[in-house]
């Protein structure tokens, strides 16, 4: 049981990083963005491009793929999304479903479909109080700490977190209020798809890369906000840490294939029982 709690850490560190985007995209810009996921998976493989195809160290391919991903969420938005922005969520949600599919289509016409991975060979795990890890498991859970501590960070005490907030509570009241929208807006896009593509890298680290893995996330991403109350970047985390532990303690009792399963049952029971998630947020 240990073991499947470390495990089911490090699986929630990358949820966590992913729902985190998911849940500002979503109390910023009002709609449920379903190329989340695909997004992740856009970052997985940019890496993949960097640290295979053109030989950079691992922390170099990484940083590139999440600049790259953050450029091309802004452009989506720019092309897709702006035109729709005041035609309603549905429309928007119908809109990154498509997207979500072009992503998808895209990296697997690039990089075709069989499973890779960012470096060959068997990576001899470490034995540390009776627990197994690779290493590159340990840096992963050291990352996703950075990085939400970071994101904390960033929105408690830096001035344009402050204004994300603010434009979270009443777009229309941090508009009078001298905020400039439309860069916040930027700066979300920019925030979450850089959140995402780490959260596909250490996904792709962990893992394998496969053109349908951002896709197959995002049923956990959704539990993981909606449990933490849509909206609520914080509650994302901790959303994200109950599914992934959950997911993994789960195979005590059942077959590892059910562990998609427990994502929907968990989403669908707070959903029927308080649609506003655990810690609040938007019902």
């Amino acid at each position: 049981m240990a073991q499947l709690i470390l495990y089911g850490l490090i699986y929630g560190g990358i949820i966590s990083l992913g729902a985190i985007g998911l849940t500002l995209i979503a109390r910023i810009l009002r709609f449920s963005h379903f190329a989340h996921g695909d997004m992740m998976a856009l970052g997985a493989y940019l890496a993949l491009l960097f640290r295979v195809t053109f030989g950079f160290p691992m922390w170099v391919s990484a940083v590139a793929a999440v600049v790259l991903t953050a450029v091309a969420a802004v452009a989506i938005d720019r092309v897709f999304y702006k035109p729709l922005r005041r035609t309603g969520p549905t429309i928007l949600l119908i809109a990154s479903v498509g997207v979500a599919l072009v992503l998808r289509h895209v990296i697997q016409f690039f990089w075709g479909a069989a499973p890779q991975v960012y470096q060959r060979g068997v990576e001899r795990p470490w034995i540390i109080m009776g627990l197994r890890i690779r290493p590159v498991q340990a840096w992963i859970l050291i990352m996703a700490v950075l990085l939400v501590a970071g994101v904390w960070l960033f929105l408690q005490k830096t001035k344009m977190g402050k204004a994300m907030r603010a434009m979270a509570d009443n777009m229309d009241l941090a508009a009078v209020s001298g905020i400039d929208t439309e860069r916040m807006i930027v700066w979300t896009w920019v925030l979450g798809a850089a959140l995402a593509a780490a959260a596909g890298i250490m996904l792709g680290l962990d893992t394998q890369l496969r053109p349908a893995m951002g896709w197959l996330m995002l049923l956990p991403l959704f539990a993981a906000a909606i449990l933490g109350g849509l909206g609520n970047p914080y509650g994302a985390i901790a959303g994200g840490m109950i599914i992934a532990l959950a997911q993994e303690l789960s195979t005590l009792v059942f077959n590892t294939a059910y562990k998609p399963a427990v994502s929907f049952v968990l989403m669908v029971l707070l959903l029927l029982l308080r649609p506003q998630g655990l810690f609040g947020g938007r019902a």
